[in-house]
């Protein structure tokens, strides 16, 4: 198959070209830096420089192929990420239809059923509505609370000994390795079921006081205790720490969308399997090299 994977050389898109270049498909990495042309090339596959903003480089890219791995940036543009997002969304339904390809896979997340009161999440739930209209086999890959999102907490745990978030300790997270995100887009990109498709990717699930613990234990600090936070002192503390004050302000009501339930009420509604490999106990080997 002729396979376009946008999302550049990042925590999916690596392993993802990685696998299917050695099951022998012809896969063109879509990248917004030329820089990043000469390592694309040296896993098997082949560049294509441009913005995914732009529906006709879009369509020049995907003009002849068999499947699309969709993915936006997160926090695309630093600011109006919402919209940009959205714009981003509308340049690939347009490159969609006028090459007529007939597979797309796309990274959403769980809480893109729900049109606000996500955070960034949000602007995934737009392009699932502009994707729903068009006349092709689509799978929407909902993925949980990235793993990796807790690298942000490593200065926190440095300074102050604590690790939390505007949400409680003994919620129930459900979790994602990016690799198994990979596995699993691997998988829907070389089957073409009929329709509009749902698939959760989940890695596990657990709360937050069981993170702490496991992560303490990992980094010589058994006791790290996980700190609930207001939205005020979360968005203070995000604004103090030099990330922009729109970026905070999402990430806030994203966390706030948690702490409520409703960011994973439709994952566990409708009972998906938590099927990823890699656990929270074989994350934590990655977040502790981190210390």
């Amino acid at each position: 198959m002729k396979i376009i994977i946008s999302g550049s050389l990042g925590n999916i898109g690596k392993p993802l070209t990685t696998k299917l270049v050695k099951a022998g498909h012809d896969v063109t990495v879509i990248t917004s830096s030329a820089d990043k042309k000469t390592a694309i090339e040296a896993l098997g596959a082949e560049a294509s420089v441009g913005s995914v903003s732009d529906s006709d480089f879009l369509t020049q890219t995907i003009n002849g192929a068999d499947a699309l791995f969709a993915m936006t940036p997160p926090n695309l543009g630093g600011q109006n990420v919402i919209a940009n997002t959205t714009e981003a969304g509308k340049a690939y339904a347009k490159a969609i239809q006028e090459t007529n390809i007939k597979r797309v896979v796309m990274l959403s997340s769980f809480g893109a059923d729900l049109p606000n009161g996500t955070g960034p999440i949000a602007g995934l739930y737009n392009i699932e509505q502009l994707y729903n209209v068009l006349d092709t086999s689509i799978t929407f890959l909902r993925a949980g609370y990235f793993y990796t999102n807790f690298y942000s907490n490593v200065p926190m745990i440095n300074a102050a000994g604590i690790i939390g978030g505007n949400y409680p300790a003994d919620l129930q997270l459900p979790m994602v390795h990016p690799n198994d995100i990979a596995d699993a887009a691997a998988e829907e990109l070389q089957k073409i079921p009929a329709g509009k498709n749902i698939r959760y990717v989940m890695s596990d699930i657990r709360t937050l006081d069981e993170v702490a613990k496991v992560f303490g234990t990992a980094i010589g600090k058994p006791e790290l205790p996980w700190v609930e936070f207001t939205d005020e002192q979360s968005l203070g503390g995000m604004i103090e720490a030099g990330v922009p004050e729109e970026i905070a302000q999402l990430y806030t009501e994203m966390g706030a969308g948690l702490r409520s339930g409703k960011i994973a009420s439709h994952f566990l509604s409708v009972n998906a399997s938590v099927d990823g490999k890699t656990k929270l106990e074989d994350f934590t080997k990655e977040f502790a090299a981190q210390f």
